[in-house]
């Protein structure tokens, strides 16, 4: 997995009725875009995620108004 600032990471819900976690990549503290990540979530808290399989990245270029 590779990502950088501004990226987006979607953690999918993994029970029913739980919602996906979107947070944006406010750092990279691995090596060429590598994990770990400092992220935000909507509700401004940050904190340091490894991302696991159930997590995507979404590249800013490739989302609309990008």
């Amino acid at each position: 997995m590779r990502a950088k600032a501004g990226d987006r990471m979607v953690t999918h819900g993994r029970t029913v009725g739980r919602e996906d976690r979107v947070s944006e990549v406010v750092e990279v503290l691995g090596s060429d875009g590598a994990p770990p990540y400092r992220v935000r979530s909507r509700d401004g808290h940050e904190s340091v995620l490894s991302p696991g399989p159930d997590t995507v990245v979404e590249h800013r270029t490739e989302r609309r108004g990008g």
